[in-house]
């Protein structure tokens, strides 16, 4: 068959000639252009090449940052089903063995010539609006404060709209599989078994350190009697959380502090609990962190950490993310952090990995933000929606190919003579967590 001569010569056919010379292998995709020529597998997703700015951001950063920063914009697009999409490009990167191309002079040479044809040369193109600009020294407090309200600091309305009524922005416990256990649910079985495993009883007192929108400071005050302290650096959580405190009669249960987590000053709690906020310390200050904890509880007393973790490649989740998302933040292998935590004099008695549970979590908040879309693109605006779109889709995938977990780790501070307080066996950590 003669194959028009539009298609032979169209900025697609082009564009896959220059990505396959760079990555040694046919594209796994199909590519469509602004010109509307094609080229590629039927059958493959279909990445959309709309403006010629993308290829310009290519040719000035090659990577995954311009790369997601053509998609937030709208400058290139997956076409149908994002993660199904994404899942796919993936899984042949992965059977073809395809790894990011380390581009030679000629390498450049080529794509700039390619890029001069197409009439995409320019200026650098602008970073889009949603991306952080942060300014000081690495987890100074001005830099930590400004870093954490970029992410959230959003908007207590926006999180409204993601989240479930419980406001929990962490990792779910799906604890049953019977029809119509919601999301809610599952954050409600994860706070009861935090509260379980720091064994919180009326009148204990306990710190939650990252509180977010208040969801285990509630649930333990309410459910369990305890007294809480709860501590935030954003400060739209701060009055989210007292707005809540005020309306549940809450008041002789629960103090909220809005400050660094290294401005805490006073110690001898019963528990300590930290959900997901261990990943903004950052690497160097993660020793510190972990004395803190081992200062803050008293003698039998438990801490918790629910955290994610990574491998040593990306530990901040990647560039699009330290861009968008979390700038500055830092995970690490698992066995890391429980070698901290020991360090600093905390016993860890339990971890749990928590990574399927994940998985069902961010596929949740994906499918309330599909469902709510033009909602969020009134409240935010069409780029900062397609952040969290990339964002949501490109987690739950994470998590589901084992690239990130998520774990609970259960510590304990001994007494001089060894004693810890805790039982011997877990008792009723689990017991009846579905009927919740």
């Amino acid at each position: 068959m003669t194959v028009p001569r539009r298609a032979r010569s169209g900025s697609a056919h082009r564009l896959a000639a220059l990505a396959e010379n760079a990555l040694g292998a046919p594209l796994p995709v199909r590519l469509r252009t602004w010109d509307g020529s094609e080229t590629g597998p039927a059958d493959a997703p279909t990445v959309v090449v709309r403006s010629r700015r993308a290829l310009r951001r290519l040719l000035w950063d090659p990577g995954e940052l311009a790369l997601a920063q053509a998609y937030v914009t709208g400058e290139l697009d997956i076409e149908g089903d994002l993660a199904e999409g994404l899942r796919a490009i993936w899984a042949a990167a992965r059977e073809r063995g395809l790894r990011p191309p380390r581009l030679t002079l000629a390498d450049r040479a080529r794509a700039a010539r390619t890029a001069l044809r197409l009439g995409a040369v320019g200026p650098r193109p602008a970073a889009p609006a949603s991306q952080a600009r942060l300014r000081g020294g690495l987890h100074s407090k001005d830099r930590d404060r400004a870093a954490i309200s970029h992410h959230y600091d959003l908007s207590n309305d926006f999180y409204a709209l993601l989240l479930d009524e419980t406001m929990a922005y962490s990792c779910g416990y799906w604890a049953s599989e019977k029809p119509g256990f919601s999301p809610a649910d599952a954050q409600r079985a994860k706070l009861e078994l935090i509260c379980r495993k720091l064994a919180v009883v009326p009148g204990a007192r306990l710190l939650d350190i990252g509180c977010g929108w208040g969801s285990l400071t509630l649930y333990a005050a309410e459910r369990h009697k305890a007294q809480v302290t709860a501590v935030t650096l954003a400060r739209e959580q701060a009055e989210y959380v007292r707005e809540q405190v005020r309306r549940r009669g809450l008041e002789p249960r629960v103090d909220v502090v809005c400050q660094d987590y290294r401005d805490i000053d006073t110690g001898s709690y019963d528990a300590v609990a930290t959900v997901e906020m261990g990943e903004h310390v950052g690497d160097a200050e993660y020793p510190g962190f972990a004395g803190l904890l081992h200062r803050l509880v008293r003698p039998c007393g438990r801490v918790l950490v629910q955290q994610m973790s990574r491998g040593h490649a990306a530990p901040g989740g990647g560039a699009f993310i330290e861009a968008c998302i979390a700038p500055d933040m830092h995970m690490r292998p698992l066995g890391e952090t429980v070698g901290l935590l020991e360090a600093a004099g905390l016993e860890v008695r339990s971890v749990e990995s928590l990574r399927e549970h994940y998985v069902r979590t961010v596929e949740a908040w994906h499918r309330t933000l599909e469902e709510r879309w033009a909602d969020v693109v009134r409240l935010v605006g069409q780029e900062t929606a397609r952040v969290w779109r990339l964002y949501l889709v490109g987690g739950a995938l994470a998590f589901e190919e084992g690239r990130m977990g998520v774990d609970q780790i259960l510590t304990v501070r001994r007494t001089r003579d060894g004693r810890s307080g805790i039982p011997l066996t877990p008792g009723g950590w689990y017991t009846a967590l579905e009927d919740l």
